[in-house]
């Protein structure tokens, strides 16, 4: 236990010297920096960069290598500055910071929910700074709770769920998550779900995603179909300032007996939701994650 407990803090060490580094710059110069070390680090992961170009090439059959490769330089350069904003998140605090860097496109949705003080769901992927929910949405009055991934360093996981908590939204761990999720529900509080990475196949569905089938959850349409629960598509774009746009789309509602086939007929429907968000901005996707799997495309 003590030998683990001695490589957690030697681990987590380097994590936090970026941290402090991050959060000392101010906003912009902060930003730069990750977008220099996201593109440095292109040349450090060639796996992850294979990864990208096979996940591009399939997605985007018609397109060249240069076109390609120009991607994966803007997705390296993408995530460099998203890890910078996340270790820098608790940073947004305030109506001002909401005022200066947000956009919304969609906000009546938003508001039906608040003013009807009603449960949602809030569908997303890792496109543009998906994390920053967790501060414009209690801005906007939104109770809200956030489903994720336990990390296994437990001094890195304790800052993220800082970070994450900050302004007072909630987490869930995805691991013990429906129970919670369904009482969060029933307490007239949005939970927001990420419907874009791989998961078990025990788990899962398969649904076509960029014309390759690939495992999805089918933990929102389970729960959705219960209490005809609506699902609020959200999606966070980064531009060119470093400003964000939140796209908020009309709720999605399924109805009907919950079966095998209308579940996969749902998530389905969800799937093409995010395909749809993530081809109006490729390059601030997550194409270096294995979201295929041979296991799927052999079925």
């Amino acid at each position: 236990m003590q030998k683990q407990k001695l490589f957690d803090i030697l681990e987590a060490i380097p994590f936090f010297a970026l941290a402090a580094v991050a959060r000392t710059l101010p906003r912009i110069p902060a930003l730069k920096l990750g977008r220099v070390l996201g593109r440095l680090s292109q040349y450090a992961q060639p796996k992850r960069v294979k990864t990208a170009f096979d996940n591009l090439q399939r997605a985007y059959p018609d397109q060249d290598s240069t076109w390609i490769n120009l991607q994966i330089r803007q997705n390296f350069e993408h995530l460099g500055i998203s890890g910078i904003e996340m270790l820098r998140l608790n940073k947004f605090s305030t109506q001002q910071d909401l005022e200066n860097n947000f956009t919304f496109e969609g906000l009546e949705h938003l508001e039906k929910i608040k003013r009807e003080n009603s449960s949602a769901f809030l569908l997303s992927a890792h496109i543009g700074f998906w994390e920053v929910g967790s501060f414009f949405l209690p801005k906007l009055g939104i109770p809200c709770d956030f489903v994720a991934k336990t990390i296994r360093n437990p001094y890195v996981d304790r800052f993220f769920l800082q970070q994450r908590e900050a302004n007072g939204a909630r987490c869930i761990d995805s691991k013990k998550g429906a129970r919670r999720i369904i009482k969060s529900l029933a307490n007239n509080r949005v939970v927001c779900l990420l419907l874009d990475q791989h998961i078990s196949k025990k788990q899962a569905v398969i649904v076509d995603f960029f014309n390759r089938p690939a495992y999805a959850t089918p933990i929102i349409p389970q729960i959705a179909l219960k209490n005809e629960t609506p699902i609020i598509p959200v999606f966070v774009y980064r531009n060119a300032d470093f400003s964000y746009r939140v796209v908020i789309e009309p709720p999605q509602v399924f109805t009907g007996k919950s079966s095998p086939e209308l579940i996969q007929s749902c998530t389905q429907q969800l799937t093409n939701t995010i395909e749809a968000a993530v081809r109006k901005h490729p390059t601030q996707w997550f194409w270096v994650h294995r979201r295929w799997r041979k296991s799927a495309e052999n079925k």
